[in-house]
């Protein structure tokens, strides 16, 4: 190549340089900006944006998916730094005021500071369930602004680190948030339907069952497969909606994730669809889904055994005790006179008493009522037959108690489930359910 060539595109080559280091320049001087800067301009973006929705926000806050439900929040920002709120929480779905404010710290983020609906899930000292003593419901009320999406706000929560999203609220949220404690009663489910449930879902060609348990103090549900070799579980955070629940973690089926159940009064169940016939149903059923030979253990002739439920204990916990037990329970304490209350039941199986259920208080003296158990082996079950209370033939049933004790001795029968989890000991649980009314309580193994 001539050197003039050479120098000619020597001359380009540096000219090219230059031209792109300066445009390259002037977009740093026009876009870049300080840490400072940034934070300024989303504190402002977000401050701005809350005040945007018409009816304000809602957000589905699910703590922990892997322990609690999730709790629906409404929140309406004014400029002035006040905050309409509602929740539900409980059956309290007013609208309270509050103050908020968005805060610069290493970054941007919404803080509700003063006490409102939200902080409810952030009170250590209100826990539902002995496993969180100390920790509350594991909720937060600061969030840290990453931006949006959709028109959505997306947040990370201050302590866990959790996305939460806040999506426009609708005049129609705000009115129907009570139904919301209405649907909560449909997903407890009343004494008037069956008492057990399961979870099928459909993948447009096969069918699987699982067992269904759902705990209404942390709004929680677990779904065990009942069919051999089938490992299959899940467990779901439970949030109400009017018309029906949503869950978290989804339940996947041939990878489609359903979240949105949609509720049907007339059999109960609740039921998300998919598409090309993928589904997932929640519904009840008369019958356990697996009869089990673990009510064997308590047979004529088999080893001394014993079993034990504590009201104020981590047997009450169990999310497989029923409704209608638990409020035998509190009708026994009510029919008590003050300073007497049942301290634990427990169930004495060949004894060398005898069999008998034990009813132990505190404040008065302990009753034991001798039965005899007679097996079914075609329904799988036990039948308790009365003897005597404290030995004597001829006293009758405490009224305080024959609510109660009338369900352990259902003459059709109990079933005894021995259960797959643990109440906080190692002890292994079992769980007692009439066969003719939804009357099912948990227990210790105690030897």
């Amino acid at each position: 190549m001539k050197a003039k060539n050479i120098l000619k595109y020597l001359v380009l080559i540096i000219i090219s340089l230059q031209f792109f280091g300066c445009s390259s320049t002037d977009a740093e001087q026009k876009f870049e900006q300080t840490p400072t800067e940034r934070l300024n301009a989303q504190k402002k973006e977000l401050s701005d944006v809350l005040l945007t929705s018409e009816y304000g926000w809602k957000a589905v806050y699910f703590t922990d998916n892997t322990i609690l439900g999730g709790y629906t929040h409404l929140f309406k920002f004014a400029a002035d730094g006040t905050v309409q709120m509602a929740s539900d929480f409980d059956s309290d779905t007013k609208t309270y005021k509050s103050e908020y404010a968005v805060q610069l710290g290493s970054t941007v983020s919404l803080t509700f500071t003063t006490r409102n609906r939200i902080h409810l899930l952030s009170d250590s000292d209100s826990y539902p369930i002995e496993v969180l003593r100390g920790k509350g419901y594991l909720g937060d009320f600061q969030f840290l602004y990453y931006g949006q999406e959709n028109g959505e706000i997306i947040f990370k929560t201050n302590r866990s680190v959790q996305e939460l999203r806040f999506v426009k609220a609708t005049a129609d949220d705000w009115t129907n948030l009570p139904k919301h404690t209405a649907m909560e009663q449909n997903v407890i489910g009343s004494d008037a339907r069956p008492l057990f449930r399961l979870l099928e879902t459909n993948d447009g060609t096969t069918k699987h069952q699982f067992d269904f348990t759902f705990s209404e103090i942390t709004r929680f549900a677990e779904a065990n497969s009942i069919e051999a070799g089938f490992s299959q579980s899940y467990d779901m955070g439970i949030a109400y909606t009017p018309t029906g629940i949503i869950v978290s973690p989804a339940v996947v089926v041939k990878d489609q994730k359903l979240t949105s159940f949609v509720y049907d009064d007339a059999n109960g169940s609740f039921t998300a669809t998919g598409t090309n016939g993928v589904s997932a149903v929640i519904k009840y059923t008369d019958k356990p889904l697996v009869l089990t030979d673990d009510y064997k253990l308590l047979l004529p002739g088999k080893p001394y055994a014993r079993w034990g439920y504590y009201p104020d204990d981590y047997t009450a916990d169990a999310p497989t005790n029923s409704k209608l037990f638990l409020a035998e329970i509190d009708k026994i304490n009510a029919s008590l006179p003050a300073g007497q209350s049942l301290a634990y039941v427990q169930l004495y199986v060949n004894h060398s008493l005898g069999t008998f259920i034990y009813y132990y208080f505190n404040g008065r003296p302990a009753l034991q009522h001798y039965v005899d158990i007679v097996e079914d082996p075609v329904g799988k079950k036990i039948i308790l037959k009365h003897k005597s209370w404290n030995g004597n033939t001829t006293v009758a049933t405490p009224a305080f108690l024959a609510s109660f004790d009338k369900y352990l001795m259902d003459p059709n029968g109990l079933y005894v489930k021995k259960e797959s989890f643990k109440l906080y000991y190692s002890n292994t649980v079992y769980t007692f359910t009439s066969s003719s009314s939804p009357f099912r309580m948990t227990t210790w193994q105690l030897n």
